[in-house]
């Protein structure tokens, strides 16, 4: 191969096949000498021992490979991520495992594992610095440990006697290097970068290839054979085989998953499990899948990589699509004020807690403390679906292979202190973690005695434990057993991994098992779908959720926002123009194999659990591979090196020959020449498809734009670190929360509008409320991710919450300085009769006071969401953000120059896209706060022309909405404001109104009752226009009116004292009045339009019922408000009703119900046996005992409001169907109305009974305040 790596030479391995891409060599660079490592934020209070040094590559093999370029900075920074670090004789130096990842631009991800040891320090220059910086050190702190006593240094903590600090000279001896009497030794790597994760095989490679040095035998070949091997001749084993290759002294073993198999995952899942123990890793996942900022917190980098890995793959079919950075170096820790989710994993400094991390955004964030066993998780939080018996299946495997749910914390710490003993099996095979405590302490006292070193050094060569040494065995049978134990732990592992990794797929194929049939495919061809990409809708979500049982809902509602889920359908509408993603083949096949078996038409949903049946045969199918291996790779052998370079040197890592190692072989082998073809037909294909495919880089561009949101900043460039780039990236952020706001505004749009749109009439609706709550839910996110973006100091969990109480308290200064103006516009707002409802004030600070009262709420992230959505249902916050912004001084104090809130242009825009949400209606507080109590205000507005000024009778209201009513309560006389406060109603629907009728001026011309939400500021408008006194009108002292929501009035409007109208006419007041007093200007409905109210009242009430329960709205307005199913049979009644005044009294439709049950009542003496006759007499019966029950009730009600409750009533119990042809057939009926009436003719009378018949199939419940105190 040519010395760049760059083609295969005639002979050598295709590298994309090659185990390994790179062998890398990190550590101190003599030359340079000791640089301080600023980047990773060092406190130069500690001694020098303790502090960070710059690391360097000190050398790679292969030089370059074209497809996987080498990244020396982000490579030195993974292998070292606290740079250098420095041990004398007397510390731990044990070494350490840990792997790291590099995701690419595209996604493609490249791991590497490394292993750091220690190596004595050989170069005089290194060793004077590092003695010359202790004098330094200790001198200015010389003076400062006499003043105090009790100084903190962080090497006390080595001191063995913490007590007698005052003695200078025990602690310079502790804290200190003394270069005659101290042996340095420096921190070096020794790391491979592979393809895939082959954890497992490559650690064991690795500490061979470390014990080949430190043992006192050279290895039986140069270090260049094994590592040249690795590099070029050890092949990846093709998918669903096996691959034995060799290290210094054992055989390794790899394999990997065939093609209908779950994804390779080297990465042990049981101590993931151990680590977190199994509810916390539930819950963990859970905020993944929903594409939270996940941080995890170990000391130990190792734990970091198991925890994100382990989690990551448990994702199958779904693949994390954000910042992926699960060991995020010192010098990168300005990446925690990404704006977008991400998931991180951040080394703790030994002995910081929790409380010292300062983190610019908690509000949606995951904080999992890997070490202390323990998570923190952000509010309003699904629980994943059906978890209990989830976490119920998943703790079953657990307990076979001896683990508990819980997790063991013990168990993991014990096998860290493993770690020290330098027996490898036993460090290898943690399972085996079962040393005696006092035997570890033992091993701590005699660690510093030469002799132990060497026998331990011994032991370790031969693979022997010392404590269990028998001397009646033989040492090689000892070995064999160990080996195989290790063998047998290593395959449980494999087994583990395999079957809870299953029973989370088996989770997603039974949640998405007919996903497909709601994939939505409209493109043509790949081009324009990859050009309209962002305007398309490619998932049918509602009709998806509507699938679904009820308490996946909260859940699923939000996974199916989310990024990972919109790349999923993506790949799935790309799998018709190009091959199929592996994840998404995988589980395409497993959801045909569960059609296969239950064969039943399409899967019912239901939310009963179904196990995984897969269990078994995924564990068999591991462990005949790893039992019988499918290929066996070269052995090492010698090379053709250059004779005495290299020399063996125990302890030192020798320098290699790096000629032999830039190139790979040029034997050719069989491996090769079965590659060879292979590759040739890859090309060849890889060429058609360029002729054939769009320009390979237009479709990139169209993809990376398809699929941009936070994915261009998945993996942080690690290398370069100056402001310019910092600021780029944060531009990039600024760029991406800007798009994000625009889409996520434009679907809360789209969907609400599509909703609004239905309701009057154009299309079907389709969305929930659960939807509608989520898409909120995702908006309070992304404010709180641009509240956080670049803030100078972090204040309380919530940034947005923090910024308004700074702002309130500023605004609360002035306000005592200058009192406050009122404001814009006339005080009040007056009606035609001159009483008004007072203007409410907008105000940012008096919202802020409304959700500070509400006692319910008692987090600060809370706060801020009670307050987005009060100013949501106000249509008031695009106005409130912009006022919060335009104290300029307050916000450049809270945030640095490149945040988002900083950045003008981006501001106004995002704005912009707020201000678009005022176009429809949130009911968004009041729905989800029900239990606050809100302060209410009422106004009655009489007729003045007509009634009297004055009346003498005591008036009552109730108010009555969605979540229960107010009571009845009294209105102190002649006062026709009131205000009063009661648990919250909901969305108003009726008001009661009546009085008592006392007193000479009893009688009450009404035109109306307003009731004002004084929160949200909703205002309702109850029209009557009709009289309440005895001898007037219908006689009656109660109505019950119907409301209707005001359309807010804009300041500007009020200024011009003109009233926007209401989103719905008010029912008209005419109707109300009784027929007589029509007067022939109003103009009569004719008989078809009459039959066709009846058909629109009958059409909505049967729409009402096909929406989800949550969307509903009020039944009350369908039933008793204008165009309701009341004033259309009003309508059919009075059509050709004989309304000549008799004696100048009003004749009303009750009149004639009254007559009707009179007659009824006479006529049933008349025996007739026949069945149809019983079933008349029947009703008959039951239209009198309504009639008479509604007579008798002890309200006040005049005959117009009789006639709606026996509607009600009617409708309620299904019997207006059978009631109709009664009426129409009684004597009564030639004699009140006319011969051309609707109800003489039997052909309407027939049509009209069968509109009325489709509404009996549903059950309608009725608002109390309609049938109070009518008892049938």
């Amino acid at each position: 191969m040519s010395a760049s790596g760059a083609a295969p030479g005639p002979g050598s391995s295709p590298a994309a096949c090659r185990f390994a891409h790179y062998f890398v060599l990190c550590g101190v660079d003599a030359d340079s000498g000791l640089e301080p490592d600023e980047l990773a934020g060092e406190n130069f209070d500690q001694s020098p021992l303790r502090r960070t040094f710059r690391s360097k590559v000190l050398a790679h093999y292969p030089q370059n490979i074209e497809w996987n370029p080498f990244d020396q900075d982000a490579v030195n920074m993974l292998c070292m991520p606290k740079g250098l670090s420095f041990r004398t004789q007397s510390d731990n130096k044990d070494p350490q495992f840990h792997s790291f990842i590099i995701t690419r631009e595209d996604g493609s991800r490249t791991y590497g594992f490394v292993l750091t040891f220690y190596e004595e320090v050989t170069s005089k220059q290194i060793c004077t610095a590092m003695q010359t910086l202790y004098q330094m050190h200790n001198a200015e702190h010389c003076g400062s440990v006499c003043a105090s006593s009790s100084c903190s240094m962080d090497s006390l903590a080595s001191s063995a006697d913490e007590a007698d600090t005052t003695s200078l000279l025990k602690l310079q001896r502790y804290n200190s290097y003394d270069i005659n009497r101290d042996t340095l030794y420096v921190s070096k790597s020794i790391c491979l970068i592979t393809p895939l994760p082959f954890m497992q095989a490559c650690k064991k490679f690795l500490i061979q290839l470390h014990k080949a040095v430190t043992s006192q035998q050279p290895p039986p070949l140069p270090l260049e054979s094994y590592i040249h091997n690795i590099l070029y001749e050890v092949p990846l084993p093709p998918p669903g085989r096996s691959l034995k290759f060799y290290g210094v002294y054992e055989p390794i073993i790899c394999q990997r998953p065939g093609p209908s198999e779950l994804p390779l995952s080297d990465y042990p899942l049981r101590e993931a499990f151990e680590l977190l123990g199994l509810e916390n890793l539930v819950q963990v996942f859970t905020c993944v899948l929903l594409e939270m900022q996940i941080l995890l917190y170990s000391q130990d980098y190792q734990r970091l990589m198991t925890v994100a890995e382990g989690i990551t793959t448990l994702l199958f079919p779904f693949q994390w699509q954000h910042v992926y950075v699960p060991i995020l170096p010192a010098s990168l820790l300005h990446f925690l004020d990404a704006p977008v989710p991400y998931l991180m994993g951040l080394q703790s400094k030994e002995g910081t807690d929790r409380s010292k991390l300062e983190l610019p955004q908690e509000a949606n964030l995951c904080f999992v403390d890997i070490d202390n066993h323990f998570i923190e998780l952000p509010e309003e939080f699904p629980q994943f679906p059906n978890k209990v018996d989830f976490i119920q299946e998943l703790s079953e495997v657990l307990l076979q292979f001896g683990i508990p749910p819980e997790g063991s914390l013990h168990c993991s710490e014990s096998a860290t202190k493993l770690k020290n003993l330098v027996l490898k099996d036993l460090v290898n095979d943690k399972k085996n973690g079962n040393v005696s405590t006092n035997s570890i302490s033992m091993y701590e006292l005699l660690k510093g005695n030469e002799t132990i070193a060497r026998l331990q050094a011994l032991a370790k060569r031969t693979g022997v434990t010392v404590e269990k040494m028998d001397l009646s065995t033989s040492l090689g049978e000892k070995d064999k057993d160990l080996k195989l134990q290790c063998e047998e732990a290593e395959l449980r592992d494999y087994q583990l991994n395999v079957q809870l990794r299953e029973v989370f797929a088996n989770r997603f194929t039974q949640m998405f098992a007919d996903y497909e049939a709601f994939v939505i495919q409209t493109a043509q061809d790949m081009e324009s779908w990859l050009t309209n990409r962002e305007q398309m809708q490619n998932f049918d979500k509602a009709s998806f959720l509507s699938d679904q049982p009820e308490p996946y809902l909260p859940f699923l509602s939000r996974f199916i926002e989310t990024q990972m889920f919109a790349t999923f359908i993506d790949n799935k509408i790309m799998s018709q123009w190009e091959e199929k993603d592996h994840l998404l083949r995988v589980f395409d096949s497993r959801i045909e194999k569960i059609r296969l078996y239950n064969v039943r038409a399409p899967t019912l949903r239901t939310s009963i659990y179904q196990k995984c049946s897969t269990l078994k045969e995924a564990a068999q199918s591991i462990e005949q591979r790893l039992m019988k291996m499918d290929h066996t790779a070269i052995h090492p052998h010698l090379l053709d090196m250059k004779i005495g370079q290299g020399k063996y040197e125990q302890g030192f890592f020798p320098k290699l020959q790096s000629d032999v190692l830039a190139t790979g072989p040029t034997n050719n082998n069989r491996w090769v020449s079965r590659n060879a073809t292979a590759q040739r037909r890859k090309e060849r294909l890889r060429q058609h498809s360029e002729h054939v495919g769009l320009d390979s880089d237009l479709r990139e561009k169209y993809m990376q734009e398809a699929r941009s949101l936070g994915k261009n900043l998945r993996q942080p460039k690690l290398s370069d670190l100056s402001p310019a780039v910092i600021a780029q990236t944060n531009s990039k952020f600024v760029e991406g929360l800007l798009k994000e706001c625009r889409m996520k505004t434009k679907r809360m749009l789209v969907e609400k509008m599509g909703h609004e749109a239905v309701e009057l009439g154009h299309g079907e609706a389709n969305i929930t409320g659960l939807e509608e709550n989520t898409l909120i839910a995702s908006l309070c996110d992304l404010l709180e991710r641009i509240w956080s973006h670049g803030l100078q100091v972090k204040q309380g969990k919530s940034a947005l919450w923090s910024h308004l109480i700074q702002f309130q308290d500023r605004e609360e200064k002035q306000e005592h300085l200058a009192e406050s103006p009122v404001a814009l516009g006339p005080e009040r707002r007056k009606s035609d009769s001159g009483v008004m409802l007072p203007t409410l004030r907008v105000s940012l600070i008096q919202d802020m006071r409304h959700v500070q009262n509400m006692s319910e709420i008692k987090t600060d992230v809370g706060r801020a969401r009670a307050w987005i959505r009060l100013s949501l249902e106000k249509k008031l916050l695009s106005q409130h953000l912009k006022q919060l912004l335009s104290n300029q001084p307050l916000t450049k104090k809270l945030y640095k120059r490149y945040a988002f809130l900083r950045c003008e242009e981006e501001r106004e825009q995002f704005l912009y896209h707020l201000l678009s949400l005022n176009a429809v209606d949130y009911f968004c507080f009041t729905s989800v706060f029900t239990t606050i109590m809100i302060p209410y205000r009422s106004v009655i507005i009489p007729i003045k022309k007509l009634s009297n000024a004055i009346i003498t009778s005591n008036p009552w209201i109730c108010v009555s909405g969605e979540l229960g009513d107010t009571g009845v309560m009294q209105i102190p006389k002649n006062l026709l404001e009131m205000a009063f406060e009661c648990q919250n109603l909901g969305k108003l629907t009726t008001v009661q109104i009546g009085h008592d009728n006392s007193g000479l001026l009893a009688k009450w011309l009404v035109d109306c009752v307003m009731v004002r939400n004084e929160i949200t500021g909703h205002t309702y408008r109850f029209p009557c226009g009709r009289w309440l006194g005895k001898g007037v009108d219908d006689g009656s002292l109660e109505r019950i009116l119907i409301g209707e929501l005001m359309a807010p009035v804009a300041e500007e409007d009020l200024g011009k004292q003109c009233r926007t109208p209401p989103q719905q006419k008010s029912p008209a007041t005419a109707r109300r009045l009784s027929v007589s007093s029509l007067t022939g200007k109003a103009a009569r409905p004719n008989a078809g339009q009459i039959q066709e109210g009846i058909g629109e009242a009958v059409n909505n009430i049967v729409k009402h019922f096909h929406k989800p329960e949550k969307e509903r709205g009020s039944l009350t307005v369908l039933l008793c408000g204008e165009n309701g199913l009341v004033a259309a049979l009003e309508q059919v009644f009075h059509h050709g009703f004989k309304s000549a005044r008799i004696f100048h009294k009003n004749v009303f439709i009750w009149d004639f119900v009254e007559k009707a049950v009179a007659y009824f009542e006479t006529t049933d003496q008349i025996l007739d046996s026949e069945d149809d006759v019983l079933i008349q007499k029947s009703s008959c019966k039951t239209f009198c005992h309504y009639v008479n029950a509604i007579n008798t009730a002890p309200r006040n009600i005049g005959k117009d409001g009789k006639f709606q409750i026996l509607v009600c009533l009617g409708t309620r119990d299904r019997l207006l169907p059978q009631w109709i042809p009664l009426l129409a057939e009684c004597p009564a009926i030639t004699r009140m109305y006319e011969e051309s009436a609707l109800l003489r003719d039997h052909m309407t009378v027939n049509s009209l009974i069968r509109i009325l018949q489709t509404i009996q199939d549903f059950s309608i419940v009725l608002e109390g305040s309609l049938i109070k105190g009518v008892d049938v």
